[in-house]
């Protein structure tokens, strides 16, 4: 990796990661939870939400995660629904991102730039969408504590939920394992190429 695309990718990255959990700060808060404000998630600021391990491996293998933010379902009204739309929001800023980003990469061309500026633009948007997309399919895995898991813990009655969350504290393991084997591509990679069709749409 070069030293510019790697510069590049962790500008991406922690813009990324830093939106991807303030989305999920800011709809655990309108819905009537004040843990993330409280606990000063409600921020861009990439140094609140920072997981370095994560973000290494976004840099390095595109699959990484951040700090997760911290709610308490016992504010919420609705928990399992509430729950749901926390955990989905996350990945949905990710994919709004993407969307934006490619409608912006549409119009660069047009723009009375330098052509060496047109070309660093154009590799940033790359990378930007591309960490994006795959944060978003990352986060979607059904698998503890991942938002995807939050998605279908909601989604289970509650003696099946509690044995799904037994597996919580093996799933790091099972993350780094699927990372470094390639084994996770199987699952992520179908996500991700939907999610690429969808942001396609936009440009």
């Amino acid at each position: 990796m070069d030293l510019e695309l790697l510069a590049y990718s962790i500008i991406a990255a922690l813009f990324a990661i830093s939106i991807h959990e303030l989305a999920h700060a800011a709809v655990a808060d309108r819905l009537g939870d004040p843990t993330p404000r409280a606990l000063g998630r409600l921020t861009l600021n990439p140094l609140k939400h920072l997981d370095p391990i994560g973000l290494i491996m976004l840099v390095l293998f595109r699959m990484g995660w951040a700090k997760p933010v911290e709610v308490n379902p016992l504010h919420f009204k609705h928990y399992r629904r509430d729950m749901a739309l926390v955990a989905l929001a996350g990945p949905l800023a990710n994919v709004t991102v993407a969307c934006v980003v490619n409608l912006f990469g549409t119009f660069l061309t047009r723009l009375p730039l330098n052509p060496q500026y047109v070309y660093a633009l154009a590799r940033l948007i790359r990378i930007s969408i591309q960490l994006n997309i795959m944060l978003a399919a990352f986060n979607l895995i059904p698998l503890p504590p991942l938002d995807g898991s939050r998605i279908v813990a909601s989604l289970l009655p509650f003696k099946q939920r509690l044995a799904y969350e037994k597996i919580t504290p093996y799933a790091p393991f099972i993350l780094i394992l699927g990372i470094w084997t390639g084994a996770l591509n199987i699952v992520i990679l179908p996500i991700a190429t939907f999610l690429e069709w969808v942001v396609k749409g936009f440009g």
